[in-house]
């Protein structure tokens, strides 16, 4: 199977508010009001989580699949702490993102427990969010 190349273009719409367009979509990324934002859609922090959620969402129906059982739903909830001093150029102490992001599965499946254990290292190890979450991605930013 051939690379995938993903592309994305975001324009300002305002100090806090982010219009991006991905294929025929539209996201609105914006800070909610208590951070200076006009509260017109999830923040980037969050936005991360949710595409988190999503991805395990997809690698966890095509993993379940290969594997033979179905999932009749599933529930992801995300959690992660980060410390906002960093990105307000207010402390150089911690990461300005996650220090960790907790994730629990909750699928409805006839699977016994084993199989979910073997199903959920499957997914973790084959989702690509996921992945550039753990793991160090280069990001290039130029003018």
């Amino acid at each position: 199977m051939p690379n995938m190349q993903v592309n994305v273009k975001a324009t300002k719409e305002n100090p806090t508010k982010t219009v991006v367009k991905a294929r025929n979509f539209e996201m609105i990324i914006d800070e909610p009001a208590n951070l200076g934002g006009t509260d017109h859609g999830a923040n980037p922090v969050e936005y991360v989580l949710a595409a988190l959620s999503g991805c395990l969402n997809v690698v966890g129906h095509v993993v379940a699949k290969e594997m033979g059982f179905e999932i009749k739903s599933l529930e992801i909830e995300l959690d992660g702490e980060l410390n906002p001093a960093r990105f307000m150029g207010k402390s150089d102490e911690e990461r300005a993102g996650y220090q960790a992001i907790n994730v629990k599965m909750k699928p409805e499946t006839d699977a016994d427990e084993a199989t979910l254990k073997t199903w959920i290292e499957k997914v973790e190890n084959r989702c690509p969010v996921s992945d550039n979450l753990a793991n160090a991605t280069p990001v290039n930013i130029t003018l």
